[in-house]
This record gives structure tokens, sequence and C-alpha cells, in this order.
């Protein structure tokens, strides 16, 4: 870990991340090389970790939790580092597909989480797969949504490269912009307020910015490797899973979806209707109710 970075991380003040609209959960924090980082707790039974993707946080949950919690089972979903109310090193080079998944999967050992079903969305796919890879004693089952593999070689759509350059020359990355651009309703100004509330500087954007550019565009990139292991990995592993798409996704729209999950083994995703790239904006409690049925059918 990079401590010099760690020591000088940005932490959002508690108040800028209360009183959010239909967000009531607590926030539970643990220390890891010195980097405060937080999770939300919710409920009682099996464990289903949410892991969120760019530029989010677990807010992007609140509407698909409830349903899943009351159907029996323990709702996790941390903020990765930079996110949210997790620590945010301001340095852009601390961030790396590696350092994402090692920090990630200490939530895994230091809750120490077993049969986990691990729902992934966006960049939260490429981290929570490589775990569900390195570490299948504790992940049982797989929700995979709007996400992909990244090993260099995939094709990448006209609007993710206008994406990438836009926050290659953006320091101060308009957040709930990006959000809100990506939804296929618009989710009302208090909700785009809370995407931007965990980011009250440029320099507290350095994870948000990172995501983009840490992506390998080519086999010999930094995290091309360990995309490409995954990848082959998943193709031949059989544990449940349940693919969601929104169906108005322009960034990974439903053709990118249909190679990515017959480039895993898997059928082609169920299609969300009227929902966007942050489909559980568009049909959060949909989402819940489908996870919560698919669990409950075992």
């Amino acid at each position: 870990m990079l401590r010099a970075e760690m020591a000088e991380a940005l932490r959002t003040p508690e108040g800028a991340l209360e009183g959010l609209p239909d967000f009531p959960f607590a926030a539970r924090y643990r220390d890891v090389d010195g980097l405060r980082l937080a999770h939300i707790d919710e409920g009682e039974g099996p464990p289903v970790v949410f892991l969120h993707g760019e530029p989010t946080w677990s807010f992007l949950w609140r509407k698909v939790i409830p349903p899943v919690r009351d159907a029996g089972f323990r709702c996790v979903a941390p903020d990765l580092v930079g996110f949210g109310r997790s620590d945010k090193p301001p340095d852009i080079d601390f961030y790396s597909y590696d350092s994402h998944v090692a920090l990630a999967a200490t939530l895994l050992e230091d809750l120490d989480l077993r049969g986990v079903t691990m729902v992934v969305h966006d960049w939260g796919g490429p981290i929570g797969l490589r775990l569900a890879v390195e570490q299948p004693d504790r992940v049982d089952r797989l929700v995979i949504m709007d996400t992909g593999l990244f090993t260099g070689r995939q094709r990448m759509t006209d609007a993710w490269l206008a994406f990438h350059d836009f926050v290659a020359r953006t320091e101060d990355l308009p957040v709930g912009f990006l959000v809100r651009g990506a939804c296929k309703t618009d989710p009302g100004d208090e909700v785009i307020a809370a995407y931007d509330a965990p980011f009250p500087s440029p320099a507290s954007k350095a994870g948000a910015r990172a995501f983009p550019l840490i992506l390998p565009q080519s086999p010999d990139a930094p995290g091309a490797a360990a995309g490409q292991r995954v990848l082959e990995a998943l193709r031949d592993d059989r544990r449940p899973t349940l693919m969601l798409w929104g169906d108005s996704d322009p960034v990974l729209p439903l053709s990118v979806a249909e190679r990515f999950a017959e480039s895993i083994g898997r059928p082609p995703p169920r299609p969300i209707e009227d929902a966007s790239h942050f489909l559980q904006e568009d049909q959060g409690r949909l989402i819940g109710d489908l996870i919560a049925d698919w669990l409950l059918a075992g």
C-alpha cells in the first residue's frame, strides 16, 4: 500500500452525507492500512454484497437493498476507496485495479463473509468478479449488471471513448451531471446532489477520475492480464448467475451485454425496460425484487 498518499487522504465531512433522500442506512467503518473505509450493513441472513462503480457510491443501491433485506438477506454495500464515505487519497496514481481489488477483499475478510451473493455494476464488475474468482470459498452466486471485464482486447463504444477523453481533461469532474446523463428518467436535483455530496473539492475526485483512465485499452496495459485471467476462469465457472441489463444503456448497450455473457459462458441477460446505465436509479425496486425472488428460488 502507498502509505504516503494514505496519510494525505481526504475525508468528506459527516454532515455532507446526512439527510440524503431515501437513504436511512447507517455508516459502518473499518480501518485498513490507515484508510477509513465505509460500508452499510443491513438485515440478517445469507450475505449479499453490492459493489458500485464509476462515479457512484453505496447510495446507488438504496432502492435495491430493501426488497433483498426484507426477503431475509444481509445486505452489505461498501464505498470503494475514493468514493462515498470512504477516505479519498488525492493522488490519482494511488488508484489501480490491483489496489481496488485488494482493498475490497478486506471487506470479505474483516466481516468473514461466506456464502456471498456478489452483486456488481460498472467498475464493481471487474473488482467483484475478480474477488469471486480469487476467493471462491466465499462467493457462491453472481448478479451482474451493466459491466464487463477489461482485457485490453475489448471494444469500447464511442460513448465510452468520449467519456474517457472528457475525464482526462476535467479535473473538477461533474459527478452528478454524469450520473444524470446515464439515467433514462431524470432522478431530480435532490438525488443528483447526493451523488455530488461525497466530492466537495476537485482533489476529492481523484478516485472518480482514475477509473476511466486505468481501464486497460491494450493487452499489455496494467490490469489487462488480470482481467483476462478472470474472464477465462468464469468461462468454466458454474456458480449460479443472474444477469440484468438496462435496455437503454448508451455506454454498454445490450449488444455488448450479449457478447460479454457469451464470453463468460452465460445466457444473454434479462433486459430491464426503461433503464439506462444506472438502472438502479431507473428501476431499483424492480431490480431488488428480481434479485430477492431469484435468491429465494434457490
